[in-house]
């Protein structure tokens, strides 16, 4: 898909979301309950992701972008 596609595809997603918005207070509560819990769902996974970005990240680099050496696999060699 080229970036030309893509961006038309976004800005069709964004033109349904908005004309959805714009329809909400003249819904019946489940259409507005079931929406909330759609949109819950769609946070909800993009602050996972997010979370699980950030942990791995900061496990593998560090705040200052080098690795921590305590997270380095280091080989045991048996005692003479």
């Amino acid at each position: 898909m080229s970036s030309e596609g893509f961006l038309k595809e976004v800005q069709t997603i964004g033109e349904k979301f908005l004309l959805k918005l714009q329809k909400l207070p003249k819904a019946e509560p489940v259409e507005i309950i079931s929406f909330c819990v759609v949109l819950l769902f769609i946070v909800t996974v993009l602050v996972l992701t997010i979370i699980a970005c950030s942990c791995c990240c900061y496990s593998c680099c560090g705040c200052d972008g080098r690795p921590d050496p305590r997270h380095r696999k280091s080989q045991v060699r048996p005692a003479a």
